[in-house]
């Protein structure tokens, strides 16, 4: 039975819109024009606006626990939200806890089912311009508003990369903030790539010793892992970190000798070197090792284990892997030896009573998978018909072909994001229920601590409301609107998030 946390916002009000100084402060017109919604981002699944309108006073705004909670003050992860809600109002910003939210007398009254659909709703801004709240220098005012709310996919992710380039926690933090704003709800956090091995394992400290682009300043402590996912709990997200293998390895082997496949050059070894050897136990000996720390120092339920784009050509020229290929019967097809892999390394991370997710192309390849993967559709071109063959083999599914963010262009790109319907391909409406939502990916070829925050956002946000707003919430000219307004309110908190057309912001960004 789920447990209700109730919460009343007291609020100092009056009705009228009456304002102090009103003559004195002129509100320049805005580029865009007001949605009747205001600047509401991601738009609630039920919205009831009125005219009847409170004014605000800060002087008396306070949070307390309804009688009701079935939370109270032992919730230290509310009490946690609380203060923070009244740090922001402290200083000019408006922040509502909601899952089901009433505003028609002098107070609000929230009711959640669960705890995390109140810190949802803390995070949650219901900031209208000039329609439930309109704040002037002086004074605030919301109209009486009722608000039922729920997302329309469960995990609601973004992906970023901090192996092509290092990401300082700063910048993790600050979007993991930007995140909640836009309901995120799931870090992937693709920690380790060819490039770089920037988490410092205790179990094996060489890896990032040897492959992260600096031993000292370019790598992820235990503290600053655990910092973090605790920063990420507190505002309702989950860390799922991804450790891609077998390919995508070429910094782990930097550290660890022999995880790597010796690449040929006719008879001779060329010193070079492919994907993880998938013929050696000691291999296995290690993935079980790092596994298990892996599964302790994250918290959540699933770990992406990757298995995307692995390139046959070394295997292919190894002489004892030619030899283990015909010993197994698998002839020259090395898809057969990736499964092989993946299957044994699947195996280790069910032992440390994990889920997992991976890549398409596992699938695809006729991996054994436990009835619980999580297949995560990648690839463009035809992922609908993907999706279809995914859910018609009865798997839990993630889509993110059509969200990859760091392919950029001119225009306003976040508009063919917005358009995506993540359940347009064929299939039983059985297979549609498993698709649990999606991802917005930017790696980081391209991207680091200087230009990962204006690319993702507001792009990511077009993503975000896709992933949970109602179905048919698609039309374009108010997601503008009501876009542009949810940038500028990202703007005033010191986001620098790009621009959608031209247009200005009351508050501009003031730089570093």
């Amino acid at each position: 039975m789920l447990k209700f946390v109730s919460l009343l916002l007291a609020l100092s009000c009056c009705q009228g819109l009456h304002h102090n100084n009103i003559d004195d402060y002129v509100e320049a017109e805005p580029v865009f024009q007001a949605s009747k919604y205001g600047s509401l981002w991601p738009l609630p699944q039920k919205v009831q606006i009125s005219e009847v309108s409170f004014k605000l006073s800060s002087a008396s705004f306070r949070i307390v626990d309804a009688k009701a909670s079935s939370a109270g003050p032992s919730c230290s992860l509310l009490q946690s939200a609380y203060r923070s809600f009244e740090n922001e109002y402290a200083v000019n910003r408006w922040w509502f806890l909601t899952d089901e939210l009433t505003v028609n007398q002098p107070v609000a009254v929230l009711k959640a089912p669960t705890v995390w659909g109140a810190l949802h709703g803390r995070i949650y801004s219901i900031y209208f311009h000039c329609q439930i709240i309109s704040y002037f220098p002086f004074s605030k005012s919301i109209n009486a508003t009722i608000i039922n709310d729920f997302p329309r996919f469960q995990h609601r992710g973004i992906l970023l990369d901090s192996s092509r380039h290092f990401l300082p926690i700063k910048v993790i933090l600050s979007n993991l903030e930007t995140m909640a704003m836009n309901k995120i709800n799931v870090f992937h956090w693709h920690i380790v790539d060819e490039q770089s091995f920037p988490y410092l394992s205790r179990t094996f400290p060489q890896l990032s010793e040897q492959g992260a682009y600096h031993p000292y300043t370019h790598v992820y402590t235990p503290a600053d892992v655990k910092m973090v996912i605790e920063f990420a709990r507190l505002r309702g997200i989950r860390v799922v970190p991804e450790f891609d293998t077998p390919g995508h390895t070429q910094s782990w082997g930097k550290g660890q000798k022999d995880l790597l496949t010796p690449c040929y050059s006719g008879s001779k070894p060329s010193g070079s070197f492919g994907p993880v050897n998938p013929i050696l136990n000691t291999t296995y000996d290690f993935m079980a090792k790092f596994f298990t720390e892996i599964s302790t120092v994250f918290p959540d339920g699933y770990i992406h284990l990757g298995g995307d784009e692995v390139d046959f050509t070394c295997w292919k020229s190894n002489p004892d892997i030619q030899k283990f290929m015909e010993q197994q019967h698998f002839g020259e097809d090395y898809s057969k030896l990736e499964s092989f892999y993946i299957q044994k390394l699947l195996d280790i991370v069910a032992s440390t009573k994990k889920g997992y997710l991976v890549w398409q192309e596992v699938f695809d390849n006729g991996v054994k998978l436990k009835p619980d993967t999580v297949v995560h559709v990648w690839i463009g071109g035809r992922s609908d018909k993907e999706m279809s063959n995914v859910t018609a083999a009865g798997y839990t599914t993630i889509l993110s072909a059509p969200w990859y963010l760091d392919y950029i262009s001119y225009g306003q790109d976040w508009q063919k994001y917005y358009k995506v319907e993540p359940l347009n391909f064929e299939g039983t409406d059985e297979q549609k229920k498993l698709v649990i939502g999606g991802e917005a990916c930017l790696w980081g070829e391209y991207v680091d601590a200087t230009n990962l925050t204006p690319r993702l956002w507001p792009r990511a946000s077009a993503v975000a409301e896709r992933l949970w707003s109602a179905k048919n919430v698609t039309d374009i000219d108010d997601a503008f609107n009501r876009l542009s307004l949810h940038r500028c309110r990202m703007v005033e908190r010191g986001i620098p998030a790009e621009p959608l057309f031209s247009s200005y912001c009351l508050h501009e960004y003031k730089g570093v």
